[in-house]
């Protein structure tokens, strides 16, 4: 179970980074409503700028956490279940804006790894 729990931090740690840090700016398929970055998605959600900062902050904080986790493993819990109740939001945006359930996607299989990683 270690194995497979290593494996589910790393995948959730770099899909979080790779959102918040490497893609923020840019359009990818899974973007709330017709957004091509994230500042749109968070607009269309109705939620201001600060409020993305602070959850873009949350999520990056838990990713380096699992990724800490890996050798320090009661990092792995907390930041699992934080970055789980996040995902519970974004999907509940997803739902707001009546989303395909091809964009809710994402945050239902991250949120579905956290389980898994704060159970294991």
């Amino acid at each position: 179970m270690d194995k497979l729990s290593i494996a589910l931090q790393i995948i959730v740690a770099l899909g979080i980074l790779n959102v918040w840090i490497l893609r923020s700016g840019k359009p990818t398929p899974f973007r709330g409503g017709a957004a091509q970055s994230l500042r749109e998605e968070f607009s269309a959600y109705g939620l201001p700028l600060w409020f993305m900062r602070v959850i873009g902050g949350l999520k990056v904080i838990c990713a380096l956490a699992l990724v800490v986790a890996i050798w320090d493993h009661q990092f792995a819990h907390p930041a699992a279940i934080g970055l789980g109740l996040l995902m519970v939001g974004a999907f509940a945006m997803h739902i707001k804006l009546k989303d395909p359930l091809q964009k809710s996607l994402p945050s239902l299989v991250v949120l579905a790894m956290c389980v898994a990683i704060a159970l294991l």
